[in-house]
């Protein structure tokens, strides 16, 4: 993995009361209130990504037979690539109805389609384009994704949280110190936002005849955590 690099961001920096540091005493002291970012770039260790058959027939019970069938392929393909069962779950099924619209006539009824839908984890980010064609060679016709993560997100995050504190307290210090006072306290700290940066990377389908699998480029996340400090200064 690695190493992360943390980048950190101040964002806003405000003085709460008068329109200079308020005169301090007991009652209400001079606070200041910061905001800042704190962001952590990892290479991501998981992939996702969903795949699926869509298949048609004059009736339902023939849509569902075929989807079926196909279906059982690309599970079977997905274990053989090695997916632990515990990495694929069925997130859609679905049978409607087909019907052909035609101006001031009443809807004519057409067929059926089901589709049947299985959200992967690959945590062999090298081998996510050659199951993405083990896929579409079992019958697969609906593939999206990938889209890339880290597996310990809170620990990430945990990381991005404490640099974004490390960069209020800093920028209180060197307020205060530009007022010709000191941080004494903080008073508060809330989270404002956590949020993850997760570039999409093409994914490019290709015949099954060619020679190299799928190319896809995991690259990198960002993971930063945002936090809202008011300090007290006397």
């Amino acid at each position: 993995m690695r190493s992360a690099l943390i980048a950190i961001v101040p964002l806003i920096v405000a003085v709460v009361g008068s329109p200079a540091f308020a005169a301090d005493d007991s009652a209400h002291p001079t606070t200041l209130t910061i905001t800042a970012e704190g962001h952590v770039d990892r290479a991501p260790d998981i992939a996702e990504l969903s795949g699926g058959v869509v298949t048609q027939a004059p009736t339902a019970a023939a849509a569902l037979a075929a989807n079926a069938t196909r279906m059982t392929s690309v599970v079977a393909a997905i274990r053989r690539a090695g997916v632990a069962d515990r990495d694929i779950q069925t997130t859609g099924l679905n049978l409607e109805a087909q019907y052909r619209y035609g101006d001031n006539r009443p809807a004519v009824l057409t067929g059926y389609q089901v589709s049947n839908t299985v959200a992967l984890k690959v945590r062999k980010l090298a081998e996510a384009g050659t199951l993405v064609d083990a896929l579409v060679a079992a019958g697969a016709n609906q593939i999206s994704g990938p889209t890339f993560r880290v597996d310990d997100t809170e620990g990430t995050l945990n990381t991005a949280r404490t640099a974004a504190v490390a960069s209020a307290r800093a920028r209180a210090e060197l307020y205060a110190k530009a007022a010709g006072m000191h941080v004494a306290r903080i008073r508060s700290i809330a989270e404002s936002a956590v949020e993850t940066s997760n570039p999409r990377p093409m994914m490019l389908m290709r015949a099954m005849a060619a020679a190299a699998p799928t190319p896809v480029a995991p690259g990198e996340v960002t993971l930063g955590a945002s936090v809202t400090v008011v300090f007290d200064l006397d």
